[in-house]
């Protein structure tokens, strides 16, 4: 297996447009409620750095980026695909900076910003460990198509060019996108609400995924090392976890998007970061729809604490 990073963290920030999007050094966006792209801003003014360094982590900050020489002007749809280029320029940018942190040795870790930002994430962690696997967590399986989607919004269509669902070079400003993640190397965790097009995608590439209906049935450890089982069976491929935080149930984190109810427990998640890290093959980390744009300040502050803790366990912070 590649080589793991040894306690060394790069964590950059960005921010996407109007639409969404905000990372710290990896970003994109395109979601219909603005504000997502605070979200990184909050998590770092939060204390996000200082914690990660108390936890023996090197923390290399860039600071916060906007990726001003990308601009959304001049920006129509594509069929039905918003913001097209926009997303796609910025998601590329991402993508280029994961791969070289990755490539040093470092662990990228995104703050995000809508999930569009994983087709850059995870493209770039990729192309440093082609043997990486996926596991994505949250109410949603993003993996529409430019044929499927209702919206139009790209943050529910990242794992569909990532698998090269879309016939990538038939949208040019796509095209850097490899298709380089195959079924069997990503696996879905919490998914509650789900279209009828992805439903039929997921059965179609046999892509395995537990939703709350298997939480609840086999509780969260089962689910976890099932998931693992299934993607990373001699726990010796790297690992990329994207862990969008409507995963959890809104009572837990209710500044997000788009909240479905019937989510996650603050310990459900939490589990899921903590057992991820246990592995040892922890390679890349995304938190991504933290927005503070939609909640009641204490809801805002609840919100961004959680995503605090989430990452803190995910690289390594345990209950003892």
């Amino acid at each position: 297996m590649s080589s793991i990073p040894n306690r060394f963290l790069k964590a950059p920030m960005a921010a996407s447009d109007v639409h969404s999007g905000d990372s710290n050094t990896k970003n994109a966006l395109s979601v219909d409620k603005v504000g997502v792209d605070e979200g990184p801003i909050h998590l770092v003014e939060a204390g996000l750095i200082d914690q990660l360094t108390g936890m023996d982590w090197k923390v290399n900050f860039d600071g916060h980026h906007q990726f001003e020489e990308i601009t959304a002007e001049d920006d129509p749809p594509i069929g039905k695909l918003k913001n097209p280029r926009f997303v796609s320029r910025v998601c590329e940018s991402v993508a280029k900076v994961v791969e070289g942190h990755a490539k040093k040795g470092e662990l990228p870790v995104t703050l995000g910003g809508d999930h569009s930002l994983a087709m850059g994430t995870i493209s770039g962690t990729l192309a440093a460990y082609p043997d990486a696997c996926v596991i994505w967590i949250d109410a949603h399986a993003d993996i529409n198509t430019a044929e499927t989607t209702d919206s139009g919004n790209i943050h529910g269509m990242p794992v569909s060019f990532l698998m090269g669902l879309n016939g990538n070079n038939n949208i040019p400003e796509f095209s850097w996108v490899k298709p380089a993640l195959k079924s069997n190397r990503i696996v879905y965790i919490g998914l509650r609400d789900v279209d009828a097009g992805e439903k039929r995608i997921l059965k179609e590439n046999g892509i395995r995924a537990f939703s709350m209906h298997e939480v609840d049935k086999y509780g969260i450890g089962k689910v976890v090392e099932s998931a693992l089982d299934h993607v990373n069976p001699n726990r010796d491929r790297p690992i990329h976890l994207s862990f969008d935080v409507d995963a959890l149930d809104p009572s837990v984190a209710p500044s997000t998007g788009t909240p479905v109810r019937g989510g996650l427990t603050f310990r459900e998640g939490h589990y899921i970061c903590e057992a991820i890290w246990e592995t040892g093959c922890l390679v890349a980390l995304d938190l991504m729809e933290v927005n503070p744009s939609l909640a009641d300040a204490a809801s805002v502050q609840q919100t961004v604490a959680v995503g605090c803790s989430l990452v803190r366990a995910a690289l390594g912070e345990t209950l003892l």
